[in-house]
C-alpha cells in the first residue's frame, strides 16, 4: 500500500515538474525567442507591414482600403472619391451583427456561383461604373478594356493590389481630377508596379495604398 502511494506521489511530482518546465519553455521562452527574432530580422512584417505618411500610420500593405466620399444624407453606399486610384470591389465584406457595440469589418468572399443572378448584376453594374467614372472629356474607356479584378472582389475582399492594367485604366481620370499631366501619372504607376515574386510567381501588381500616398505627394508639389 505504501509503495503504491509512493509511486503515485512520484508520478504526480514528475508530472507537475514536467508541466512547470514545459510551461516555462513553451509558454515563455519560446514565444519571447520567436518575437525577438521577428522584431530583429523582420521588424516591419512582424508589426503588420504598416505604412506611414506624414508621420502617422495610414494603413497596412497587406489590407486593402476604400477611398470614398463622405456619405450624403439618405445614402447607404458611399460614392468613390475619383481623385484617388480605386481598389477592387469589396462585395465580400460583411457587417458585424453579433456585437453592434463595435464597428468591425468582416472579410470574406461573395460565395456566389458564376451563374448567380445577383453576382451577374453586381458585375454588370460595376463594369458600367468603371467605364463611367474613368471616362474623361478627352478619353473614353472601352468596356472591353475593363479587367476582371475591377468588377470582382478577391476571396478575402481585402486585396490591397490591383493589376497594372486596372491602374492604367484609371490614369486619365486621376490626372484630370488632380490637375496633373497624364504622363506624370503614368510614370507614377510604372514606378509602383511590382513584378512577379522571384521573377516567376504570381502576376505584376500595384499596391493601391502606396500608389495613392505617392499621388498625394505628387499632387502637392
Amino acid at each position: 500500500m505504501n509503495n503504491s502511494l509512493g509511486n503515485t506521489a512520484r508520478l504526480i511530482g514528475a508530472g507537475l515538474r514536467a508541466l512547470l518546465v514545459l510551461s516555462v519553455v513553451c509558454g515563455v521562452i519560446y514565444p519571447l525567442a520567436v518575437t525577438g527574432v521577428a522584431q530583429a530580422l523582420f521588424h516591419d512584417k512582424a508589426n503588420g507591414s504598416q505604412v506611414a505618411s506624414g508621420g502617422e500610420v495610414v494603413g497596412s500593405e497587406l489590407i486593402g482600403q476604400r477611398y470614398d466620399l463622405p456619405l450624403k444624407k439618405g445614402q447607404e453606399t458611399p460614392e468613390p472619391d475619383l481623385k484617388w486610384f480605386q481598389p477592387r470591389p469589396s462585395n465580400g465584406l460583411g457587417a458585424n451583427s453579433v456585437n453592434t457595440q463595435y464597428q468591425l469589418v468582416l472579410s470574406g468572399a461573395t460565395n456566389r456561383s458564376g451563374d448567380n443572378e445577383e453576382l451577374i448584376t453586381w458585375v454588370r453594374d460595376a463594369k458600367a461604373a468603371v467605364v463611367r467614372d474613368n471616362s474623361t472629356a478627352g478619353h473614353r474607356v472601352d468596356p472591353s478594356d475593363v479587367p476582371a479584378e475591377a468588377v470582382t472582389s478577391s476571396g478575402s475582399g481585402l486585396d490591397p493590389h490591383i493589376s497594372p492594367e486596372y491602374a492604367a485604366l484609371q490614369v486619365h481620370r486621376v490626372a484630370e481630377n488632380n490637375h496633373l499631366d497624364v504622363k506624370r501619372v503614368e510614370k507614377l504607376v510604372a514606378d509602383h508596379t511590382d513584378g512577379r515574386t522571384l521573377g516567376f510567381m504570381g502576376e505584376p501588381r500595384v499596391n493601391v495604398l502606396n500608389l495613392n500616398i505617392a499621388l498625394k505627394e505628387l499632387a502637392g508639389e
